[in-house]
């Protein structure tokens, strides 16, 4: 994960009342989607590759087809290049099709058909950034460490940096969440899940729906907004 020598993540003085909102705020307004209900570790890999630069809509839609067809990573090994692609068609950004089925015969090689459970690891495999890796580490094994997408570094720049300073380097907001997630997995599950939410439903990039906002009293931006 990007880490830095010199620390500058602000002091987490608000990360207890930040994390019990966020996580009271999800239980009641996470939505159900389908790769939530799941801790299998192909199901969540497929679905973070399908987000990549997708909308959730599209991908609820696509998501059951291609599981469909390609149930496992043994079978998904197995599949021509051709019909990869054609389950993948309409999804756009076909590299993340190929990427998974590099990786799919990667960890059928090298691994035992058994995705690794460590973000460390997983980061080595094909099309596995940062995110990626800790996403499927927390979402699939429930492993306390951070998944921080362009949503998550969003909401965490807002409310612990403020819009005011200068944005901080991507260093710091993996550091800053390490510090934020739970030690236990299965809350370390819901945390990082309802950070992503909050990010994707309410703090989005434009025009920030602050009023309506779980963490806005503990919130730099939100705070001078309000001002």
């Amino acid at each position: 994960m990007p880490h830095s020598s010199t620390p500058r993540a602000p002091k987490l003085k608000n990360a207890q009342p930040f994390t019990r909102k966020v996580l009271a705020w999800y239980a009641r307004a996470g939505r159900d989607l389908p790769w939530r209900r799941t801790r299998d570790p192909y199901r969540v890999l497929v679905s973070e590759f399908m987000l990549q630069q997708t909308q959730v809509s599209r991908v609820r839609e696509y998501y059951p087809r291609f599981l469909a067809r390609f149930p496992d990573l043994e079978t998904l090994a197995q599949a021509k290049p051709r019909a990869v692609r054609e389950a993948w068609d309409g999804l756009g950004y076909y590299a993340r099709a190929r990427n998974l089925h590099e990786l799919a015969k990667c960890v059928t090689r090298r691994h035992d058909g058994t995705l690794p459970d460590e973000a460390q690891e997983l980061v080595e495999l094909p099309g596995v950034g940062p995110y990626t890796a800790g996403a499927v580490a927390s979402f699939a094994y429930e492993k306390p460490v951070p998944a921080v997408d362009t949503n998550v570094a969003r909401v965490l720049r807002r409310v612990f940096f403020g819009s005011r300073l200068p944005s901080p380097a991507s260093r710091d907001i993996w550091r800053l969440a390490a510090g934020l997630v739970p030690k236990n997995g299965k809350r370390a599950w819901r945390f990082n899940q309802a950070v992503m939410e909050l990010g994707a439903l309410i703090c989005v990039a434009r025009k920030p729906r602050c009023p309506e906002c779980p963490v806005r009293t503990t919130c730099k931006t939100g705070r001078r907004i309000r001002a």
